[in-house]
């Protein structure tokens, strides 16, 4: 048997006997699996819990709605008011978010008679800058697959195997990452960061990123991709669009996609 499956079945075991659970859904790899392997291990009650805010892409609230629907799971999605110091983008904003959204959950789950709420924490995360981890502590939220010890690659093999579409879904995070800390964002600044994306999905780059210094894009793609966006033909698309958008400098950058290149100068917390 795979490691991973070992550690599934573990995991499986460990849901079924947690009784009713509530999974924080963000319609991601890790949460989308999380949720699939508690439908798979016939878990007493499931419920999925989606936050809706400017900076969380309407194409993640999407696919969580598509995957519950399919899998008959029942799902929420919560949108509460946005919190001014989070659009502030303080380096810990992420804690700030993660606070005020899984408090939001956890009284949706003591409303309900449920006696979990999980996330999609995995054992990769650890080793990276993740300052809401520190909210989910202390708010007692559990993380299976990482109490499982299962880690990225081990998730989409899982999903792979399961015949589950989304397994190779590039890794996501919400719109603010995309922006230089104490940076104030408003809801413009999101959406046109957001449109800019999807153009360049729709345009086949699959790893894509596009960072915000004020009036300029910079641009952060696989390594494959980098000299495909530089061609002719693509920068006669994409310059004038992304200037619609009033991004007045438009950049690629050289290192191409880095998780989290804007924490580069953040010293580790968790």
């Amino acid at each position: 048997m795979h490691d991973a499956e070992k550690k599934y079945e573990q995991l499986k075991h460990n849901l079924k006997q947690s009784g009713r659970i509530a999974v924080a859904y963000s319609g991601g790899v890790d949460s989308t699996f999380l949720l699939y392997a508690a439908k798979e291990a016939d878990v007493r009650g499931l419920i999925a819990l989606t936050v809706q805010q400017p900076y969380i892409q309407a194409e993640e609230i999407e696919d969580a709605a598509a995957f519950t629907k399919k899998w008959d799971i029942p799902h929420i999605v919560l949108a509460p008011p946005t919190d001014p110091q989070v659009m502030e983008n303080p380096p810990d904003r992420c804690y700030l978010c993660k606070t005020g959204t899984f408090t939001l959950f956890k009284e949706e789950v003591e409303k309900r008679g449920f006696n979990i709420l999980a996330d999609g924490t995995n054992a990769d995360d650890t080793g990276e800058y993740r300052p809401g981890m520190q909210a989910i502590k202390e708010l007692g939220v559990r993380s299976p697959l990482l109490e499982a010890g299962l880690k990225k690659e081990e998730i989409r093999y899982l999903l792979k195997k399961a015949g589950i579409p989304g397994w190779r879904k590039p890794s996501n995070t919400c719109l603010l990452t995309r922006i230089p800390y104490n940076t104030p964002v408003s809801i413009k600044m999101l959406q046109s960061i957001e449109k800019a994306e999807q153009f360049l999905i729709k345009l086949g780059f699959e790893e894509v990123r596009v960072r915000k210094h004020g009036d300029t894009a910079r641009i952060e793609l696989s390594q494959n991709d980098i000299e495909k966006a530089a061609k002719s033909d693509l920068r006669n698309q994409l310059i004038p669009f992304f200037k619609d958008l009033g991004f007045s400098y438009i950049t690629i950058d050289l290192e191409g996609y880095i998780t989290g290149s804007l924490d580069k100068n953040i010293k580790k917390q968790d």
